[in-house]
Order: structure tokens, then C-alpha cells, then sequence
């Protein structure tokens, strides 16, 4: 089985062909970041034309690669939400005219999904299993009983990790998007008790029994520290570590507390934890959750970096879990700004 998957919600254009043995083809990643830079942060109307300009290059470079023609194409899978509301009618509709054009299936994917599957597209990640699903757009955990079957366990009340970090990254006159300029600084920090000792950062909500995550105190709490801080390579790079470490304790913090509720519902299952999205990439994060799954003897599921970010692969390898499924969309589907994954259903 063969899907052409395609992903414009924000400002990647993306196409990939990925098979049902979890062999991906071919897959392109265009950015748009250097179009955005100079407005620090993704301008909606820019997205939209600068996907319909590449769109399709795109794809017709990914059949190149690929050496599959439409013909051999079992499917067609395109993002048809949440993200931007331009950019995501450029690629649904160009999905839909390819799989009316070779009267083949045509499969909606909720980005979101497309994030949540991406790590069964790389190694055997069984269901249920428990999601941290962290990007500029969305801070969740998730339950995934199965394809279609999603449970919001917590989300962010405000920001998202994300955000935040690319919010604050702009204060410090850091480049958009600014996530990876803070780790690389935080990286050149030569004393981190120091550093922690300096930028007292605090949880947010840490005494409340809940799952959801607030980002906009912190954000708050970062520009007044900022604002007494000397802006030589060593003070940022020490605001850098205490910022990144504080971030990445909220989300594994919350996550530990993931394993209680999973235990509960899961008495005699040992827990997966898949943890997705553009902010799965940072590496300290990443540490953080490796202890907590060491700690509570689950497995951590991870993706490879260039699948954390938006990208095409994902969206088409949650085609062909639709389409096993026979999970098809119609092709007078709309495209949809937001999109909650527990309307996800098959």
C-alpha cells in the first residue's frame, strides 16, 4: 500500500510516499522560515502564499525521488486541520484534486493525529499508550487507545511550551524560531547550579491536582529577569539552561503524574509513553522524560528530529492507518482551524 501524504498547517510545505512496511519513500520539507524571520514569528498571509507557490514543485519532486507514478499511489492523505486556515486548504485541496484526478481514496488527517502515529511509523509502538504531545501550537496529554480513539488528559491553559520558547527566544533578540537557539545557548552554560541559583524559576500550578500546564506566568517571570540581566554571552547563557530546565521539569513533572492516573486504568499493563512534536526535539526535555520512564519502568517512543517538526511522513503514514482501516474522507470535507482530537473517530 502506497500513500502520498502532504502537510501545509503552518509553514513547512511537505509531501512524502510512505508504504504499509513503514518504508517512507521519498519525503521533501520545504521551510518557510526565512520568509517569517523578519517578523519574528509566522505571518498567516505569507504561509498561505508561499505554500500555493511550492506546492506544487513539492510534490512532483517527491514522485521524482520516489520513482512512483499516480498510478501506483494507493491514496491520497492530507492535512485538513487544525494549523492555519490558508495554508491548509492549499494542501487539502491539492490532495483532493490528485485523488479525484486517479479516483483513488482521499484521507483527511487531523495534524495533530498525523503527530501522535508518527512513532509507529518507525518502530513497533503498540496501543494504548500514553502522549506528550509538545509543539509552538499545542502542550497535551494524551491517551491513544487506537487509531480514532483519543482521550485529553491535560492541556495548556495558555501558551504552549512551544510558544514560550520561541516568545521568550524574541525578548533576548534570539532568531525565529527561537526554541533551537536556546538549547545551542543553554548548551554554553559552564556552571548550571549557578545558573538555577540565579533564575529561580518555579513550577507553574505545582500544587494543583491537575494535568494541565500554564506557560504565560512563566513567560512573564523570564522578561523581568531578563530585564536585570547583563546580556553577555554568560548571563544568557545561564538564563538559557535555568529557562530550558524549568520547561523541561513542568513537562516531566506533569507526565510522572500521567503514570499514576495510567496505573489506575492499566493495572497489569506496563506503560508506553510516546512523547511528539516540534519540542520533542530539545534535548534536555527529552532527558528529563528518559528519567521519569526509567523511573517508572516504561518504555519511552521517540521519532527521529526531522519527524518531531511538521512534516509530509507523518501525515501519510496516518493515511495508511486509515486507509487499513477503511477510514476514508469525502471530498467535500472542510478544512477545519481547529480541529480537538477526541473528534477523531473512525
Amino acid at each position: 500500500m502506497l500513500v502520498l501524504g502532504i502537510e501545509t498547517s503552518c509553514d513547512e510545505t511537505s509531501c512524502a510516499i510512505v508504504d504499509d512496511n513503514r518504508r517512507i519513500h521519498a519525503h521533501v520539507i520545504l521551510s518557510q522560515t526565512a520568509r517569517h524571520a523578519p517578523h519574528g514569528g509566522v505571518v498567516p498571509e505569507i504561509a498561505a502564499r508561499e505554500h500555493l507557490t511550492h506546492i506544487d514543485f513539492v510534490i512532483a519532486r517527491v514522485l521524482e525521488q520516489s520513482g512512483v507514478t499516480f498510478s501506483q499511489l494507493d491514496g491520497v492523505a492530507a492535512t485538513t486541520g487544525p494549523g492555519l486556515i490558508g495554508g491548509v486548504m492549499v494542501g487539502m485541496m491539492a490532495g483532493k484534486a490528485l485523488a479525484a484526478s486517479q479516483n483513488i481514496p482521499f484521507i483527511g488527517i487531523n495534524h495533530l493525529e498525523g503527530h501522535l502515529l508518527s512513532p509507529r511509523l518507525v518502530q513497533d509502538c503498540p496501543f494504548p499508550y500514553l502522549v506528550l504531545l509538545v509543539s509552538g501550537g499545542h502542550t497535551q496529554i494524551l491517551l491513544a487507545r487506537d487509531v480514532g480513539n483519543y482521550e485529553l488528559w491535560g492541556t495548556t491553559r495558555d501558551d504552549a511550551a512551544g510558544e514560550c520558547f520561541d516568545k521568550v527566544a524574541k525578548l533576548m533578540g534570539l532568531p525565529f524560531p527561537g526554541g533551537m537557539y536556546v538549547e545551542k545557548l543553554a548548551a554554553r552554560c559552564k556552571d548550571p547550579s549557578h545558573a538555577l541559583e540565579k533564575f529561580p524559576f518555579h513550577i507553574p500550578l505545582a500544587h494543583e491536582k491537575t494535568l494541565d500546564f500554564s506557560f504565560s506566568g512563566l513567560k512573564t517571570a523570564a522578561r523581568n529577569m531578563l530585564e536585570k540581566t547583563a546580556r553577555d554571552e554568560n548571563s544568557l547563557a545561564e538564563f538559557c539552561y535555568a529557562f530550558q530546565n524549568i520547561i523541561a521539569l513542568s513537562l516531566s513533572t506533569r507526565c510522572a503524574q500521567a503514570f499514576t492516573r495510567w496505573r489506575a486504568d492499566f493495572p497489569e499493563l506496563t506503560p508506553r509513553f510516546v512523547i511528539c512534536g516540534g519540542v520533542a526535539a530539545n534535548g534536555t526535555v527529552r532527558e528529563k522524560l528518559h528519567e521519569v520512564c526509567a523511573k517508572e519502568l516504561s518504555t519511552l517512543f521517540t521519532v527521529p528530529h526531522e519527524l518531531c517538526t511538521d512534516n509530509g511522513a507523518m501525515i501519510a503514514w496516518a493515511g495508511v492507518e486509515r486507509l487499513q482501516r477503511q477510514s476514508t474522507t469525502k471530498l467535500n470535507c472542510p478544512a477545519r482551524p481547529r480541529w480537538p482530537l477526541e473528534e477523531c473517530v473512525l
